[in-house]
């Protein structure tokens, strides 16, 4: 098949309806029977190539049902017209079932030449069709996954638009417009109770993505709390708030994972939290996104911050990193090149290690140890007993 970037980039309608007709078909389905092909004309069409067995498919039209009805409830002409790829008539009436829209009659001919009219070589595919030669959005399942409603009328211009808008938000300094949605303008906490986002405006806002289901959001959580706390008690007026933007797979996984932070979170129905995974470019848990005072972002590699240096790490800025590299610096020039511990029968020789564990006093060591080069042998600065 014609690759995906050669695809025609509009189609009109009535090219549709004409194919249609001359094939022999004389009406499109719906779920109460039979509707007329006429009742295309003088609306905005999209095609939705799809299949029952395909697991993509499944996942994205729940999301293309909702956009769906919030734009017909709006009044947009708008109509969707299923082209299936299934293997027989009953596996298309199972999949038809979960759809508001249209659907070509079951013909597998019918359905391939479709298919390579208009360049489909994957599902699931949404094309619309056009007749006033505005350039389409190419990856409209993309689009759609990313913004939903938001993505209609489905053109590059919107595209461009929208992203525009991540950018003001993510830029602006406006921390309400970032946290904020219709409806609500406050953060939860674990018992339910609400904070209203503008009087969090001047702080560090860390945005924490995460799921209770993952491991390692579990043991960065850990982390994370440890930091938190020891900021929380040690400085009265510590600027810092952590708000969990969840990732959890239903209400239930996020109401357990809120239930051991002592933080606060975006609600778990809020669209918000997938517009922050967006404008933020989120593709792995966890992650930590942290936001200045100003209402700037400063990093959006927070975890390796906190990961590193805990709560010495705050305000998280560049040249606070560079304030702590500096001490290690210091700390190692002050520290002996190698050294004789009577424990152990080796030369031990300083090295710089993110984590280890001490072999005399069994504590958690970090950055500066004096290690065995043939054996695994580690100790902490503090723990060496030289030889006299």
């Amino acid at each position: 098949m014609e690759a995906p970037e050669n695809r025609p980039k509009s189609t009109d309608v009535s090219d549709l309806v004409t194919f249609l007709s001359f094939v022999g078909v004389e009406f499109l389905l719906s779920g109460e029977g039979k509707v007329p092909l006429s009742s295309c004309h003088g609306k905005t069409i999209c095609l939705f190539f799809s299949a029952n067995w395909c697991r993509p498919c499944k996942a994205f039209t729940p999301q293309l049902v909702k956009l769906y009805n919030s734009l017909k409830l709006k009044g947009e002409e708008l109509e969707i017209i299923f082209v299936s790829f299934d293997h027989d008539d009953y596996k298309f009436k199972e999949h038809f079932k979960r759809m508001p829209w249209l659907a070509v009659p079951f013909d597998a001919n019918l359905h391939r030449q479709l298919s390579n009219t208009y360049c489909v070589d994957r599902i699931p595919t949404l094309i619309p069709l056009s007749s006033d030669g505005i350039s389409i959005e190419e990856d409209l399942i993309g689009l759609i996954e990313e913004y939903g409603a938001e993505a209609y009328p489905f053109t590059r211009e919107r595209r461009e638009q929208l992203k525009a808008f991540d950018k003001a938000k993510r830029e602006g300094g406006k921390l309400e417009e970032l946290l904020a949605h219709e409806g609500r303008n406050y953060v939860i906490s674990r018992d339910a109770r609400q904070t209203s986002v503008s009087k969090l405006v001047g702080k560090t806002i860390g945005l924490y993505f995460g799921a209770h289901w993952s491991p390692p959001c579990q043991a960065f959580t850990t982390k994370l709390a440890e930091a938190y706390n020891t900021l929380m008690n040690t400085n009265d007026q510590c600027s810092l708030e952590i708000i969990l933007v969840s990732t959890d797979r239903d209400v239930k996984e996020f109401e357990l994972n809120i239930s051991k932070m002592p933080w606060h979170a975006i609600p778990y129905e809020d669209k918000t939290r997938q517009d922050l995974c967006r404008i933020f470019d989120v593709k792995e848990i966890p992650a930590l996104v942290l936001i200045g005072a100003d209402g700037k972002s400063v990093t959006t590699n927070g975890k390796a911050m906190v990961s590193l240096y805990g709560a010495k790490a705050f305000p998280f800025t560049e040249s606070r990193i560079r304030e702590l590299e500096a001490a290690l610096i210091k700390e190692g020039e002050a520290l002996p090149a190698q050294v004789k511990d009577v424990k152990h029968e080796h030369v031990l020789k300083l090295d710089m290690a993110k984590a280890y564990v001490c072999d005399c006093c069994k504590e958690q060591g970090r950055f500066w140890a004096f290690s065995c080069d043939v054996c695994d042998y580690d100790l902490h600065p503090t723990c060496v007993e030289k030889a006299s």
